[in-house]
């Protein structure tokens, strides 16, 4: 008799390769209408479920893992971090936890340059200008004037995977490279990107011309750009967000930037998302911040290695073995 295979529960719409890769390996129940799922349909979904595949949208927390079956022995989570599960809860109730960490590096490197280059350079406001009411009256020597990034200081606040992918990029555009992280990174690497490492994130903040946030978000790290922090910033500085939105002190930022004690930011990411600050929302009307919906690993390429790193979570650990992406709370 053939072996029952595991049913997984995937909790939002993926590229139809892997939903078919799924279907092929395990009993796969799909979310077809990608709708989110509220708090009682995931605690539906965990008392049946022998592995749950959530996203960073859905949050994993104590009431629902609660409600968990037995039969639960695995959260494959569709994303790099899993500050939307409970791990240490997870893991007390002998729950396997796994994410699919260095496949989104490039992508998200690639759209932190881009918000570094679209602030001071204020690209979406020239874009705007083209498709707005009135028609462009052509090029002016002193019209939408932004700052050259070539000869500035960039500090990078996590200097992991991705930080060290927005260095090697920031040197390309002359930029020079600083950071703060827990620990120094090994000397060659430093030596390879000319990184200038601060033990504290206060003297970085305070010389930096554009600070870049690419740490996770841990409970450690909420609001570590607090109301102080960001008055350390120089009047001229930048703020650029592809981390999570908790990390930064959404009030505090829109404040400072209204009152021209910050020059401007760059986010695509929110701390309450998808609700986004509409004093915010009211900068970037007026050219002082760009804003992005959540974007910066949203590519096909990735999404797709995303799945097939899931697919292999799952599948090593029900033949028996530790996942590669296994997620302790001792790594949190």
């Amino acid at each position: 008799m053939p072996k029952k295979k595991p049913l997984v529960v995937v909790t939002r719409r993926l590229p139809k390769s892997v939903e078919t890769r799924l279907r092929e390996l395990f009993e796969a129940r799909l979310n077809d209408d990608d709708h989110a799922l509220s708090p009682a349909e995931l605690i539906e979904a965990v008392k049946a479920a022998d592995v749950l595949v959530p996203t960073v949208t859905d949050r994993i927390d104590e009431a629902v893992l609660s409600q968990a079956g037995e039969q639960l022995k695995l959260i494959a989570n569709f994303g790099n971090g899993v500050d939307n599960i409970d791990v240490p809860k997870a893991h007390a109730r002998g729950i396997t936890v796994t994410n699919t960490p260095g496949v989104l590096t490039e992508d998200t490197a690639d759209m932190t340059t881009a918000l570094i280059l679209a602030v001071p350079r204020r690209l979406t406001e020239g874009a705007n200008v083209l498709i707005g009411k009135s028609d462009w009256a052509g090029w002016s020597p002193t019209w939408m004037l932004g700052h050259r990034i070539s000869g500035k200081r960039l500090g990078i606040i996590g200097m992991g995977r991705i930080g060290s992918a927005v260095a090697r990029r920031a040197r390309a555009f002359g930029l020079q490279v600083h950071y703060h992280n827990r620990r120094r990174v090994a000397a060659d690497l430093e030596e390879q990107l000319e990184a200038t490492y601060w033990d504290s994130l206060d003297q970085m903040l305070a010389r930096m011309d554009i600070v870049s946030v690419n740490c996770p978000h841990t409970p450690a790290t909420y609001h570590l750009l607090s109301a102080r922090r960001l008055k350390l910033m120089k009047p001229e500085a930048y703020l650029v967000n592809t981390a999570r939105g908790e990390i930064i002190d959404e009030d505090a930022l829109a404040r400072m930037i209204e009152a021209g004690e910050l020059a401007g930011a760059g986010l695509d990411v929110f701390e309450h998302e998808p609700a986004v600050n509409p004093r915010l929302l009211k900068l970037a009307r007026a050219g002082k911040v760009v804003l992005l919906p959540h974007m910066g690993s949203a590519t096909v390429e990735g999404r797709v290695e995303m799945g097939e790193k899931v697919i292999v979570n799952i599948k090593v650990f029900m033949d028996g073995h530790k996942p590669p992406d296994r997620v302790l709370p001792s790594q949190l």
